[in-house]
């Protein structure tokens, strides 16, 4: 019996229904299934009008995949969840299911720089427009929306400057005009943020990062309202396909049961990362919303629990002494992504964030020699210690 009382850490490991209720298994099974058999014809037809509760193709539904939802609306707090392929498919089939042609929505300007692209490129050719705001500014939030306006989209720590937004803020916005507020969790995951008791609609989670943990599977994650999800399931995810293998939804069931424990480690390397580079001659600047000096300091502080793993910095010198430092690294992983057990990073500019011009690269606040640093689990003092000798090299 799992009681709602219990601490995150606790829920993380028992999940909201223990054990699986119709085998026992510890471990909920992997339904590695394409089709699943109708009892009689009468049973399949009901299936397919929605008379019935069942599985029909792994396409519209899997057991596997169904408890990973159940598991990540209990972490969240929301209704409902629905899981997809990766976290840009997440994304796509939310904005798709709440805009149609003509409609447009606003967006943070600093996003991961696949969100910039779908943003810049895909909408627009869908007859749907992304203005992007610096929504650390609420005031250009509200002065963007009109009567087409049907949401607001936002990631809060923002990738990859750590920006703090104003979840609340942005919440009563969304009210005021009677439109959805949309929240990116994936840096923060639910152990260390709660956007929905702040009033958010929707959270998104690249579960490819935080929630899966181990660099091993590409996920996305939905919460929201139900009616709304079973939306975005029928007139979005059932066309497109976009849906997750119960072998990836498995996977992320596993990472949750780590996720709290994880997320501690990665916040205490992170301060101490983030406290040795800020002291560094050859670091600029220092973004960790750990740091009393982080503008967003006393905003995160208040919304989150802790200030998670990911930081950035800027270094001295020019856009190439970057690429020295991406070269030198020993310990630290020079890759793409994020929420790994290992030590990631990587240089925005020329790869997650290659998709903005160098105009908007500089109303995002990303400059040309900030580094991007996901910060592993291993011991502090050999993330450091490799920083160190990289840094030498400029």
């Amino acid at each position: 019996m799992v009681k709602k009382d219990w601490a995150l850490d606790t829920l993380c490991v028992h999940g909201s229904e223990g054990i699986d209720p119709h085998t026992g298994a510890v471990s909920t099974p992997i339904y590695q299934s394409s089709t699943f058999a109708f009892r009689n014809a009468e049973h399949g037809e009901k299936l397919f009008k929605g008379e019935a509760s069942g599985y029909i193709y792994s396409r519209l539904g899997n057991p596997t995949e169904d408890c990973l939802e159940r598991e990540m609306a209990f972490l969240e707090g929301g209704e409902a969840a629905l899981a997809l392929a990766s976290g840009m498919a997440a994304e796509a089939a939310l904005i798709l299911t709440l805009c149609g042609s003509g409609d447009n929505y606003v967006s943070s300007v600093t996003v991961y720089g696949g969100t910039h692209a779908m943003n810049i490129g895909f909408m627009p050719r869908m007859g749907i427009e992304a203005r992007e705001v610096r929504a650390t500014h609420l005031d250009e939030v509200e002065a963007a929306i009109d009567e087409r306006t049907k949401l607001i989209f936002i990631e809060t720590p923002a990738n990859p400057t750590l920006d703090i937004i104003d979840i609340a803020g942005c919440a009563r916005i969304a009210r005021e005009y009677n439109i959805y507020l949309v929240v990116d969790n994936t840096f923060a995951t639910p152990v260390l943020q709660r956007p929905l008791e702040m009033g958010a609609d929707f959270i998104i989670h690249s579960a490819t990062k935080y929630i899966g943990g181990h660099g091993d599977t590409v996920a996305g994650i939905i919460v929201g309202p139900k009616d709304m999800l079973l939306r975005v399931r029928k007139e979005t995810l059932h066309h497109i396909g976009n849906c997750i293998s119960p072998f990836n939804a498995w996977l992320l069931l596993r990472g949750l049961k780590t996720l709290a424990v994880r997320m501690r480690r990665h916040c205490e390397n992170a301060m101490r990362v983030a406290q040795y580079l800020s002291f560094h001659p050859k670091v600029k600047a220092i973004y960790y919303p750990g740091l009393r000096q982080h503008p967003g300091h006393e905003l995160a502080a208040r919304q989150m629990s802790d200030f998670g793993g990911m930081l950035a910095f800027d270094i001295k010198g020019a856009r190439e002494d970057g690429k020295k430092i991406m070269d030198a690294v020993e310990l630290c992983t020079l890759a793409v992504s994020l929420g790994d057990c290992d030590t990631l990073i990587c240089h925005p500019a020329s790869t997650t964030q290659s998709s903005y011009t160098a105009e908007q690269l500089a109303q995002a606040g990303i400059s040309e020699t900030l580094i991007r640093l996901s910060v592993g689990i291993e011991d502090p003092k050999d993330i450091c210690s490799d920083l160190g000798q990289a840094l030498k090299r400029i």
